[in-house]
């Protein structure tokens, strides 16, 4: 199969950012005028990203093949720095390798590529993205004052944030996981980025941040923090990240960013036409059920936990427009094919009651 076509159709162009759009209207509408300013700038400058990676794409996801004498297994990464303007992918800075420089910037997204590439190889066997090899590009200090990270279906890049609201987007492990996830997604499921698919693919790309986080920290499910984004708000805000898988709606109450507005159950789900269908707010849902999952069974999460719903990505079964239930059904299937009928299962079962999401 050609790397990013699935099962269930054709390649579809990819455009992901870790700070969702209702964040930053928000912000846009801040009395402080230099932080709406930066939050208008961060939005403009996504919304032609998505526009420009919707018309340049060709069908069918880039096959990047690894650089000549490139060994099987081993990642090859190369970050490059945009110097505060938008020309992707910038100046060459680091190479697979090289020594760390003086940029602490460049060596911590450096070092989250190397880690997200280890997660996937050790746990999974899974040899980078696309599970070929695929070198793992990103560039840093993009525009001035960006507020987000994003994966754009080729490489990462990263905004050094306002410092008054967000900081350097390099700086939670788990955001580089996240963005590069979506590459997973894209090579695998490739579910499509509106309303629950949508959400699904977001909550995949929490569920394996956080399990990078705790795979380089060597936390068991109990000792993890599972915030996404923890470290990237200024210490002007209230919060504590941009996503608790833990606590859905609990990550942030502030003047200037508003509430969290995740839900953690089906019973709070939220219909709205703005941010793809709510993808980053109805993703809260199966992010919890994970996170009950995990902590049901403890340990490390990205062993049996991870490991199901690894399965479910790259199974192929998993529909392009798959729903809450659908994703749900195959992991109390993928959980009985691995574990029998044992407390895996169980686990599963009564993670999904607990958020109202049914299994067939």
């Amino acid at each position: 199969m050609v790397p990013g076509m699935t099962t269930h159709g054709g390649y579809e162009p990819v455009f992901c950012t870790v700070v969702p759009p209702h964040v930053l209207d928000k912000l846009s509408q801040a009395e402080d005028s230099t932080l709406a300013d930066a939050a208008r700038k961060t939005l403009e400058r996504d919304a032609y990203e998505r526009t420009h990676r919707r018309l340049t794409t060709v069908v069918g996801a880039p096959s990047i093949a690894p650089p000549l004498g490139a060994e099987a297994g081993k990642p090859h990464r190369t970050i490059y720095d945009a110097r505060h303007r938008t020309d992707l992918p910038g100046k060459k800075v680091r190479t697979e390798g090289s020594e760390p420089g003086k940029d602490a910037t460049v060596n911590r997204a450096y070092a989250g590529l190397g880690a997200t590439f280890e997660l996937f190889l050790k746990a999974y066997e899974r040899d980078s993205i696309d599970a070929n090899g695929l070198p793992l590009d990103a560039t840093v200090h993009y525009e001035e004052n960006y507020n987000n990270a994003f994966w754009n279906g080729e490489q990462m890049v990263f905004g050094d944030g306002d410092g008054e609201i967000f900081l350097d987007f390099t700086i939670p492990i788990d955001v580089i996981g996240h963005e590069l996830t979506h590459g997973v997604t894209q090579y695998t499921a490739n579910l499509t980025y509106f309303g629950q698919p949508g959400a699904l693919n977001e909550s995949m790309s929490d569920v394996f941040g956080s399990l990078i986080k705790q795979h380089t920290l060597g936390q068991t499910a109990a000792e993890a923090d599972w915030l996404i984004g923890a470290g990237l708000l200024a210490p002007r805000v209230t919060g504590s990240a941009l996503r608790s898988m833990k606590a859905p709606g609990t990550a942030y109450d502030d003047d200037v960013l508003g509430k969290d507005p995740q839900p953690a159950t089906m019973d709070d789900f939220v219909r709205t036409g703005r941010d793809n269908g709510g993808v980053h707010i109805n993703s809260g849902i199966p992010n919890h059920a994970f996170y009950i999952v995990a902590t049901t069974l403890g340990g490390h999460a990205w062993e049996r936990a991870g490991q199901i719903w690894y399965d479910v990505l790259t199974g192929g079964k998993l529909k392009k427009d798959a729903l809450f239930v659908d994703f749900a059904t195959l992991t109390v299937e993928a959980a009985k094919s691995r574990y029998q009928d044992g407390e895996e299962l169980q686990a599963v079962l009564k993670a999904w009651e607990q958020v109202g999401v049914r299994t067939a």
